[in-house]
């Protein structure tokens, strides 16, 4: 909204030097009409390049630049060369040097950007471009590790450590759940609020909302994975779909469930462990509890254990589509 003030201003802005162009100089301006209309042509073509050039990047514009620049000189050197002194006719020389000048420079613009930063070795052997500090390492969070919040115990506990990167548009998925009518969506967007705000309260560790946007990738998880390459971030994520589509793209990324399954403690049978039993079984007799990463223990003869904190023995293991199931016997009960 701010963006479209300023241009408002700078169109107002145009209109006025229109205007006072046809005061100072009426002679080559005409009436004051043509000079407010001149200023407001010439304002409306600017703001209309503004809006076409706005997915633009500065390193698209440099590249542009040099590439400018490279077939200018080249244009020039074959131009001094004296290639075409038989056209001794000036219309006709002067449509030879812009031909030579214009495409030229296309050329060279052209392959400038078509090029990567590797590739200006080639024409500067000994001069690399790299920063001298240490890079920084950037964490792309997408909205579902966001909400899911694990990865702020993560980073609070120092297994993570780097800059917390947060697109703006991921910024505004969440605000659109936040608002949503849907209790539960709206439930969720608030969490993942809530994490942002607990991240940016600790001193140690520093977020950025990143005003990067692909207005021509119609989908967020496809602007994520531009985004972790074209700042070499890794990308944080729950999504299934979304890591296999940076996977695909060469695109590093860390999904936070198959973190956690790699990170569940390896149960053996004949070991023993302290489990609260929170309901009865699907078999008479039997009571379930759970162990801190969610994993299913049914214990044999627990069903009057139930609500107790007690002592079981592991008895064997099933392995199913959800993961393991443990099978235990009850050692002692204590009181809950």
């Amino acid at each position: 909204m701010s963006l479209w003030v300023i241009r408002l201003f700078f169109l107002s802005l145009c209109v006025l030097g229109g205007y006072a162009v046809s005061q100072v100089q009426p002679d080559l301006v005409g009436q004051w009409y043509w000079g407010i209309l001149m200023g407001f042509g010439f304002g409306g073509l600017l703001i209309a390049i503004d809006e076409m050039v706005k997915g633009f990047s500065l390193r698209a514009f440099s590249a542009a630049t040099f590439g400018l620049s490279v077939g200018s000189v080249i244009a020039w050197l074959v131009d001094r060369s004296e290639l075409f002194i038989y056209a001794e006719d000036r219309p006709v020389r002067w449509l030879i040097r812009l031909g030579l000048f214009v495409g030229f420079g296309y050329l060279g613009m052209v392959l400038a950007m078509r090029s990567n930063k590797e590739d200006f070795s080639l024409i500067i052997p000994y001069v690399r471009f790299a920063s001298q500090s240490k890079p920084e390492n950037l964490l792309l969070l997408d909205t579902s590790v966001i909400v899911d919040g694990r990865v702020v115990e993560l980073v609070e506990a120092g297994f993570l450590e780097g800059v917390m990167v947060v697109p703006r548009f991921v910024l505004k998925e969440l605000q659109q759940i936040a608002d949503s009518n849907d209790p539960i969506r709206r439930a969720r967007g608030r969490r993942g609020l809530d994490m942002l705000s607990r991240i940016q309260r600790n001193p140690r560790h520093e977020v950025k909302i990143h005003e990067g946007d692909f207005t021509d990738e119609a989908t967020v998880d496809g602007k994520l994975v531009r985004l972790a390459r074209a700042l070499d971030a890794r990308l944080f994520t729950n999504d299934y779909n979304l890591g296999k589509i940076a996977e695909l793209q060469s695109v590093r990324h860390v999904n936070i469930n198959d973190l956690a399954s790699r990170l569940k403690p390896v149960i053996l049978p004949g070991e023993t462990f302290s489990l609260r039993i929170v309901r009865e079984g699907r078999d008479k007799g039997q009571g379930v509890g759970y162990l801190n990463d969610g994993t299913m223990v049914v214990v044999n003869h627990g069903q009057s254990l139930v609500g107790q904190q007690v002592e079981v023995q592991v008895v064997s293991l099933l392995q199913t589509g959800a993961g393991v199931m443990v099978f235990a016997e009850p050692r002692t009960a204590a009181a809950a």
